[in-house]
């Protein structure tokens, strides 16, 4: 039986050419690993970026990492190669924040208590107390840091207090605040947002009222990474559902709500398995 702390996931990114694929292998089976799973993607075959993520099995990780990872760095050097080496027993440390809306939030807190998600939720940090009660129900720390127009950057920095240095990702669970750019430099940590449209339709707030105005027949959710431009971050998931002229505002929410939660938790999954890279404003993701 192979020992989960065994095995380890390769990220790489870089200019294509001929040889990358052999060079790593090489490199892998003469340490002794067996690559398990490999996935790869090129722009184009020869002036293009390059994309892999492989799975590999080796022996005593933990002890020979040292010595394999010595021996990826010269060879990106050669390829010019972004990189990444992680174990994948490795959890992420996660951080939640949620305004009001509890749906998102409650369906990732049920997917990790039912080990769907093998990640460690340090914190649900809101700018309302609503859901402190619902959290504490996951033994949770819930954290209200309020937002008003006078004590954002106050705010932000309780929040950078809190948690910086301590979250591998954040996940903004309908957080209905705009995080500042300053913010995003400083927690030095990816962060998901779920946006409650098909982007780059309806962007912004009242997505599904000004999708009921324009009479459209398909309603969606958009999972992104954040960017200091409002809802123009790399995109990482969608879900849609159709609908009629039958169909209210508040049945668009309603069945919004689902496909939130859907695309929401793929992301999260996505993410936190290593299968996403970030490549300008797209995103290749190896499902």
């Amino acid at each position: 039986m192979r020992a989960a702390s065994d095995l380890a996931r390769l990220i790489v990114s870089c200019p294509d050419r001929h040889g990358i694929i052999a060079t790593l292998s090489a490199c892998l089976a003469g340490n002794g690993a067996n690559i398990v799973t490999s996935d790869q993607h090129s722009t184009d075959p020869e002036k293009g970026a390059f994309f892999l993520r492989m799975e590999f099995h080796l022996a005593e990780l933990e002890k020979r990492r040292s010595e394999l990872e010595e021996q990826l760095a010269s060879i990106a050097r050669e390829f010019k190669m972004h990189w990444r080496l992680t174990p994948a027993n490795e959890k992420k440390r996660v951080a939640v924040f949620v305004s009001r809306h509890e749906h998102c939030m409650l369906d990732l807190l049920w997917r990790w208590r039912r080990k769907e998600l093998d990640i460690d939720v340090v914190a649900v940090v809101s700018n309302h107390p609503d859901l402190e009660t619902e959290v504490a129900r996951f033994g949770v720390p819930y954290y209200h840091h309020p937002v008003s127009s006078t004590t954002k950057a106050q705010a932000e920095q309780q929040t950078l207090d809190l948690l910086g240095g301590g979250v591998d990702v954040i996940v903004l669970a309908r957080y209905m605040q705009i995080l500042s750019g300053d913010f995003l430099r400083e927690i030095d940590a990816p962060v998901i947002n779920i946006h409650h449209s098909f982007l780059p339709a309806f962007a912004g707030a009242d997505s599904h009222a000004r999708a009921y105005e324009r009479g459209v027949k398909l309603i969606g959710a958009t999972a992104h990474y954040v960017t200091e431009d409002l809802d123009e971050g790399p995109i990482i998931e969608q879900g849609v559902s159709r609908v009629s002229h039958r169909q209210d505002v508040d049945e668009l929410v309603r069945l919004g709500r689902d496909i939130e939660r859907m695309v929401l938790a793929r992301a999260v999954r996505w993410h936190i398995e290593d299968r996403i890279l970030v490549h300008g404003s797209r995103t290749i993701v190896f499902r």
